[in-house]
C-alpha cells in the first residue's frame, strides 16, 4: 500500500463515518425518534477519526508536508466530509505520488520521526497492532471523559 492508497481509505472512511454520525444525530434532535444511532455512530466515528490524524501524520513525514499543509489536514477531519476534498487536492498538487521512501531499502532516516517510519515500514503487522492498540487506549480515555456537559 502507498501513502496515496491509505490516505485515500482513510480519507473516505472518516467522510462516512461522519455521515453515519450525522444521520444519527438527525433522528436523535430533528425526527425525535430514536437516539440508538449516536452511540455506535459516535464510537466508530471518534475511532477513525483518530485513525485519520495518525494517517495525515504518517503521510506527511513521508511526503514532507509544509507545516501548514498538514495542519489542513488534520482541521480537514473536524469538518464533516471535508478529508475527501482535501484529499482530491492533495492528489491535484502531487502530494500524494510516489512510495514509502523510508522503507527498508530506501532512504536513511535522519530525525526521530522518520526512524519511528522506518521502524513501522520494517515491521507494518507489528506497527499496526501497536497503532490500533494506542488509538484504542486513547479511545477507551476518551470515553471514560465522557462528552462536554454544557455548564449551568
Amino acid at each position: 500500500m502507498n501513502p496515496r492508497t491509505l490516505f485515500r481509505i482513510v480519507a473516505v472512511a472518516e467522510a462516512l463515518t461522519w455521515a453515519l454520525l450525522l444521520t444519527g444525530m438527525f433522528f436523535k434532535y430533528i425526527t425525535r425518534t430514536t437516539e440508538a444511532l449516536v452511540p455506535p455512530a459516535g464510537a466508530l466515528h471518534g475511532f477513525v477519526f483518530l485513525c485519520f490524524l495518525v494517517s495525515t501524520a504518517f503521510v506527511w513525514i513521508n511526503q514532507r508536508w509544509s507545516l501548514g499543509t498538514a495542519l489542513l489536514g488534520f482541521a480537514s477531519a473536524v469538518v464533516p466530509f471535508a478529508t475527501v476534498p482535501y484529499e482530491r487536492w492533495l492528489e491535484r498538487k502531487g502530494q500524494l505520488d510516489g512510495t514509502w521512501r523510508l522503507a527498508p531499502g530506501g532512504e536513511v532516516p535522519r530525525n526521530p520521526a522518520e526512524k519511528l517510519q522506518a521502524g513501522v515500514l520494517r515491521s507494518p503487522v507489528v506497527a499496526a497492532v501497536i497503532a490500533v492498540a494506542g488509538i484504542a487506549v486513547v479511545f477507551t480515555l476518551l470515553l471514560i471523559v465522557g462528552p462536554p456537559v454544557p455548564s449551568s
